[in-house]
């Protein structure tokens, strides 16, 4: 099956005149780079006139073509282009790319490195050993795109998806270890909030353990070629979570490969989306180095849907629940929460843990404040435990003189105490101390001294 990549960049999806990032490359990261020479008008001439053939000879769409070719020679005419900033020249170049193809997927990088490397074999450029090595590189940094995992409150198991690495023999391996771990939670949350993309091969791996085996995933099509389908696959180390509760974040800063997973979740009725509307870049994109030191990505093929027959370009992917993408994390662990308590046949003991988790979420998602005036009075001394009002609010002075914020999560007197990784929670009735704790059934109380 051919090596299929969709890539965006997270600031190109909000800002149409960014520079995204190219295909199987992580997010940006500190390297040193060599000067550049100032771009001359020669230069721009010819690099405008090698992304015209190169959209003339590879653009998915036969009919854009001539829009895209008259709007670059217009502005180049018009010393649009007429800059020495390589680095501006990508930027306007993406612009009227994009404004004229209407095609997320069309941009111009300014990346000396990879045109470099690029330019050492003909032929399609995946296959370049150079360009591969800068591309593995970046997947070992960020460990294959999968850069944070963690157990939040509950067991609700969390896995931040940066980008969709793939690189043969190495990220398989990677996955396999986050689905083990994800395995275990009650529920899951898949992170996908500013992923620009990357590979099928990545997306379709994942796809896989929340499926059959051997299930049409996508077909690819592209002018003059036989469609290509892509299955989940049927062999897989980690072993299938199909039915786990599965809910998946998603915002703007979503685009191409990150979108196509989250349109599987939705379009399969794998899970739910939380969040706000992906950027919409589904075509299939390659890339074509331009002198003096440019890569072009350009839509060759674009994908079509079992489902829904069609795809993503141009309108996104939109949440089955909408909220702030800032905070979608507390809203999906809320709704995963919600979920796992409706299960009438739930052990106590998960239940209890689930119903402790809630009261964090809600609290969060709900904030209170309590004015100084009506905290100040619940300072003083509980058998012992020292509560203490300082700079308009309430701390706990444990043993050794440390001191632990009480933050209000209900306007009765309940307060979470902070740094103590969610395990302990303290009620201020006025007259007594009440201390949770998430292992413990029922509070320990202590009168005022």
């Amino acid at each position: 099956m051919p090596r299929l990549r969709l890539a965006l960049s997270v600031c190109a999806v909000a800002l149409a005149v960014a520079t995204p990032s190219l295909a199987q490359r992580a997010a940006p990261v500190a390297v040193a780079r060599a000067a550049t020479a100032p771009m001359s008008a020669a230069e721009r001439s010819a690099a405008v006139a090698a992304i015209i053939a190169a959209v003339e000879t590879r653009y998915v769409f036969p009919a854009r073509v001539a829009a895209i070719r008259d709007h670059l020679n217009a502005g180049l005419a018009a010393g649009r282009y007429d800059t020495t900033d390589r680095g501006v020249f990508a930027e306007r170049l993406t612009a009227d790319l994009r404004e004229s193809s209407d095609d997320r997927h069309m941009y111009l990088n300014n990346d000396p490195a990879q045109y470099a490397a690029a330019i050492t074999s003909d032929g399609e450029v995946f296959d370049n050993p150079e360009l591969q090595a800068i591309w593995a590189a970046a997947a070992r940094r960020s460990n294959n795109g999968l850069t944070e995992m963690r157990i939040l409150p509950g067991n609700v198991r969390y896995l931040r998806l940066s980008q969709f690495h793939w690189v043969e023999d190495r990220t398989g391996q990677a996955y396999d270890d986050a689905m083990r771990f994800l395995r275990d939670g009650d529920a899951v949350i898949i992170d996908l909030r500013g992923n620009g993309g990357g590979s099928h091969a990545a997306v379709r791996y994942l796809l896989s353990h929340f499926m059959d085996g051997d299930e049409l995933d996508i077909t690819f099509l592209e002018a003059g070629e036989e469609p290509v389908q892509s299955r989940t696959l049927d062999h897989l180390p980690a072993g299938r979570m199909k039915g786990k509760p599965l809910y998946v974040l998603i915002s703007r800063q979503v685009g191409s490969a990150a979108e196509a997973f989250a349109y599987d979740v939705q379009q399969f009725r794998l899970g739910t989306l939380v969040g706000g509307t992906t950027g919409g870049a589904a075509n299939n994109n390659t890339f074509v180095p331009i002198a003096p030191g440019f890569m072009l990505s350009v839509s060759y093929g674009r994908p079509v849907h079992p489902v829904s027959g069609t795809n993503w370009e141009g309108v996104g992917v939109a949440p089955d629940v909408e909220v702030d993408p800032l905070t979608a994390l507390d809203a999906a662990s809320a709704l995963a929460l919600k979920g796992l308590l409706e299960q009438a046949d739930a052990d106590p003991v998960d239940r209890a843990g689930w119903e402790w988790a809630r009261a964090g979420v809600e609290a969060r998602l709900n904030p209170v404040e309590i004015p100084a005036e009506q905290l100040e009075p619940l300072a003083g001394t509980y058998g012992g435990r020292t509560i203490l009002f300082l700079n308009g609010a309430l701390v706990w002075r444990l043993g050794g003189g440390q001191d632990f914020p009480l933050r209000p999560m209900t306007r009765d007197g309940l307060f979470s105490v902070e740094g103590t990784d969610n395990r302990m929670r303290a009620r201020l009735t006025g007259d007594a101390l009440e201390v949770f704790r998430v292992e413990e059934p029922a509070p320990s109380r202590f009168p005022r001294d």
